[in-house]
């Protein structure tokens, strides 16, 4: 065998777990069960077993033949191999490996020792249960990594590419970025890009969960698995497609079950340690009676009991359980457009008490329009002068500035100097144009009404040559959602909600009245954003998340306990530096965040307990020889199966 199992594998490391990394690591030993459960020959060998243990009880049993006594050992021998074999191949291969305390190796050791006392049928059955429990439990698996897949995997096959004045159909890999792709009605897209046709409806359902269609204009981002609704559209190709947001977010979740929460490494940890002193107890079990007891002591009673005592002390049931009951949460979340990046954070975010957020983008839509112009010079030639100046900025308001006046004659600006805080300067058709805040007008001495200073919304006052010459009045509108989102923080135990922005204090107020936020703080640079969150930080009983969407977010985003960025529409860096991606620009999925990691926690803690008092039960039965082979088998393969459908439940919740 190839690799060494870490130690972080235990008895019954995840049996997925253990299959995953096995195949990964090129051996070909596999269980024949350990394939697709939907395949038919996966459930042949338990099949296979079942018939001919119902039979042998049958001959046993009810017709009493007595030709089948001498031919017994052997039938349960045989009907033993098809669910055996692979399990006693898996106890060889870790023997290699030097780990020696694994569930392969205390179900091989009950089964033989069964048939080495002539508990055949028992032998058989506990095997046959242990077999039938793997099945269930990759059946399991195999459901939740569907229902992620389904949601997550639907990249395009095939891109139409144009090269030399016709469409092409090549695979998406192999489109450059700057290519120029086609995708007819009903397709998906196959790589993000950039708008070329006019516009067109898309279902974005694939990336963010929302039903409701997005119409999407010239010039704006497209992002790979969309489906186009509308009418055949070109796009300019902007990402590779390892580099998309789907692929990316595929990735994501594909990790997420590498990075494990605290509860799952722990019992990986007590399994490990846990096997071994069974192991020696159940040897105890056989070894001591007989120094106590002397003349009375009967060797297959307490062989008996001893065997008992190894299958029902498998840890199983946790060992499977709990990261299935994880996978389930990271599931569940992706259906709600919610991408957690490790089951670490289901766990962290039910502690959650403290979320601060940043406005533009998370709580408001981002989308700034113009509302208002007041100029004191001819509005068109006030406009031009101000677009000029814009068209230079990155910024949303700039850009509201420059889509409001695209029909206006734009001259070209130059000398373009941005004043930090403040705005812009710039020359225009041999004028001085000043654009910004009341601070760059006072920076040059141009005086303006005092009542312009006082308008709480967001405005561009603009002066040429030294004169003010008028402002022009900006608003970004709050999301949906964005109330309720609050409403139910509060509702699922976070304590203090704050607001961050770089907006002006007044406008931030104003919303934190509208949205019923508890603190807020505005006028902020990115980097006093982080010095805010450091101090929220310094008491060490919050827990807190910080959820943003822009570039301008991603330290703040790192620093927190928990990263949570907005929308498949936020940036790259946002999405990379986050703990937890919100897809669908809805604040409200925060508080289902919570809930859906408040579900996950409550099922993990059943199962531990299911777990513990029922095998602590049997084992005590087991010692005292109260409990048989079969409440053995219940004890193991029957609770791990309640834990398995009891995590698989968090699937099936409505959150």
């Amino acid at each position: 065998m190839s690799h060494s199992h870490d130690n972080e594998d235990s008895c019954c490391s995840s049996k997925a777990h253990q299959h995953e990394h096995r195949h990964e690591d090129g051996d070909e030993h596999d269980h024949d069960h350990g394939g697709d459960p939907s395949a038919f020959k996966t459930y042949l060998p338990a099949i296979i077993t079942l018939a001919m243990l119902l039979i042998g009880i049958a001959f046993d049993n009810i017709f009493k033949v007595e030709a089948f006594k001498i031919i017994r050992p052997y039938w349960y021998i045989v009907a033993y191999l098809p669910v055996g074999v692979p399990v006693l191949k898996e106890v060889w291969e870790t023997f290699k490996a030097r780990d020696f305390f694994t569930e392969f190796s205390l179900m091989s050791i009950a089964t033989i020792g069964a048939f080495a006392i002539g508990e055949y049928p028992e032998g058989v059955t506990v095997m046959l249960f242990y077999t039938i429990g793997e099945l269930f439990q990759m059946a399991a698996v195999n459901r939740a990594k569907r229902n992620i897949s389904a949601l997550l995997d639907v990249r395009a096959d095939v891109a139409h590419v144009l090269r030399n004045e016709k469409y092409e159909s090549v695979s998406p890999e192999k489109v450059a970025i700057g290519e120029t792709i086609q995708i007819k009605v009903g397709e998906k897209i196959p790589l993000d890009g950039e708008m070329l046709s006019e516009k067109s409806s898309f279902n974005t359902s694939a990336l963010t969960g929302e039903s409701k269609p997005k119409t999407i204009n010239k010039g704006e981002s497209v992002l790979a698995g969309m489906l186009n609704l509308d009418k055949v559209i070109e796009i300019k190709v902007t990402k590779a497609f390892a580099d998309s947001a789907l692929s990316r977010i595929l990735e994501m979740v594909q990790n997420a079950t590498t990075r494990k929460a605290k509860t799952e490494l722990f019992i990986r940890k007590f399994a490990k340690v846990y096997t071994p002193i069974v192991f020696f107890l159940a040897l105890a079990l056989v070894t001591i009676p007989f120094l106590v007891l002397g003349s009375n002591y009967h060797f297959q009673t307490w062989l008996y009991r001893s065997l008992v005592f190894l299958v029902i002390s498998c840890p199983c049931a946790l060992v499977i359980s709990i990261p299935l009951g994880y996978f389930g949460g990271i599931g569940a979340a992706s259906a709600q457009g919610i991408l957690f990046k490790g089951s670490n954070f289901l766990d962290l975010i039910t502690k959650l008490n403290t979320v601060v957020m940043d406005k533009t983008g998370t709580l408001t839509k981002g989308v700034f329009k113009v509302q208002k112009v007041e100029s004191k010079i001819i509005e068109d030639e006030f406009l031009s002068l101000l677009a000029a100046v814009e068209a230079k900025s990155t910024h949303p308001i700039a850009k509201a500035i420059v889509e409001y006046t695209r029909n206006n004659k734009i001259h070209p600006a130059e000398n373009i100097e941005e004043i930090a805080g403040m705005g812009l300067k710039g020359n225009v058709n041999g004028k001085v144009v000043l654009a910004g805040n009341a601070k760059l007008l006072e920076k040059f001495n141009i005086s303006f009404d005092p009542e312009v200073a006082a308008i709480e919304e967001s405005i561009v006052m603009v002066a040429v040559d030294g004169q003010y010459a008028g402002y022009i009045l900006i608003a970004d509108e709050i999301k949906e959602d964005a109330a309720e989102a609050i409403k139910q923080l509060h509702a699922n135990g976070v304590k203090q909600v704050v607001m961050l922005s770089g907006d002006k204090t007044s406008i931030v107020k104003k919303v934190a009245g509208i949205l019923g936020i508890d603190t807020y703080f505005g006028d902020l640079l990115p980097e006093d954003k982080v010095a805010k969150l450091e101090e929220i930080k310094q008491d060490k009983t919050r827990v807190v998340a910080f959820v943003g969407d822009g570039i301008n977010d991603t330290p703040v985003l790192a620093i927190s306990d928990i990263g949570m960025a907005m929308g498949a529409m936020g940036s790259d860096a946002a999405i990379e530096t986050a703990d937890v991606v919100i897809q669908t620009d809805q604040p409200s999925k925060i508080a289902t965040a919570i809930k859906i990691g408040k579900a996950t926690k409550n099922v993990v803690i059943q199962n531990i307990v299911l777990a513990f008092a029922v095998k602590a039960l049997v084992l005590i039965l087991g010692a005292g020889g109260l409990a048989t082979m079969w409440e053995a088998v219940f004890a193991d393969v029957g609770v791990a199966l309640l834990a398995i459908l009891n995590a698989v439940r968090i699937q099936k919740t409505k959150f």
